[in-house]
């Protein structure tokens, strides 16, 4: 049976995907323009060889986007899901004695869900846990804000996040919940052995259900003028902490 396809809009969502072997394309709609600049800078690839590829113009590919209003940068592709490994699969057959997992629950902005994304890549997160019935999986906002990155990452769509948090921790995984409430600043953990960073909504924060799950409650220390941070911005430096600390 053939899968249902989707777009994906912009030049780096495009051309990661156009790289991701693991990635079916079945149509890329690109200007002029575009084309000859992607040849240009992968001068060594030939990233539409196999490729039905038609030519629009700009106002065409501006229709295809609807009404996300997202800037296309003469690139569209019409993609496939990727195949997708289940995080037992993962957990079962990894010999890494340092992993790091991120856990949304309930956050569902397809702009911070994609610059999540791209933090986790650039800050060597072995997978993202989320909630499948409230991950939107086929959002061009959310492929445009990863920038190529969920090329790159393990997704893990599950159907119940607090199930998935206590199987892990049978594993030696560790519950971290990063909370307004907390007091410990998360710099004073050492991050080492296998972590689960949870975070919760951008507007209600963790439920009270989930936090029972949790080993340890973290905060990041701000500015005591400003009540939080986007939910995005406070994933990011989390990664980027723990990722210089295990180098």
């Amino acid at each position: 049976m053939k899968k249902t396809t989707f777009l994906i809009v912009g030049k780096h969502a495009v051309v990661e995907a156009l790289k991701n072997p693991r990635r079916k394309i079945e149509r890329v709609f690109v200007t002029e323009d575009a084309k000859k600049t992607l040849n240009r800078e992968n001068q060594h690839l030939n990233l539409l060889k196999d490729v039905h590829v038609f030519y629009k113009s700009k106002k065409e590919l501006d229709n295809l986007c609807g009404k996300d209003e997202i800037t296309h940068q003469g690139l569209i592709a019409e993609v496939e899901q990727l195949e997708e490994i289940t995080i037992k699969e993962f957990v079962i057959n990894n010999p890494k004695k340092n992993i790091n997992f991120i856990a949304l629950e309930e956050v569902t902005d397809p702009r911070n869900i994609g610059s999540i994304i791209r933090s986790a890549v650039s800050f060597n997160i072995d997978g993202i846990i989320v909630k499948e019935r409230s991950f939107p999986s086929k959002s061009k906002l959310l492929y445009k804000s990863a920038s190529g990155g969920i090329e790159h990452i393990n997704l893990f769509k599950v159907s119940n996040i607090n199930t998935t948090l206590k199987y892990l921790k049978t594993k030696d995984f560790w519950v971290s919940a990063f909370d307004v409430s907390a007091k410990k600043d998360f710099t004073e953990h050492e991050w080492k052995g296998k972590n689960i960073l949870l975070f919760g909504s951008e507007g209600y924060g963790l439920r009270q259900k989930t936090l029972l799950h949790s080993d340890f409650k973290f905060r990041i220390d701000i500015n005591k003028n400003i009540e939080s941070l986007n939910i995005s911005n406070t994933v990011s430096i989390v990664c980027h902490h723990i990722n210089h600390l295990l180098k």
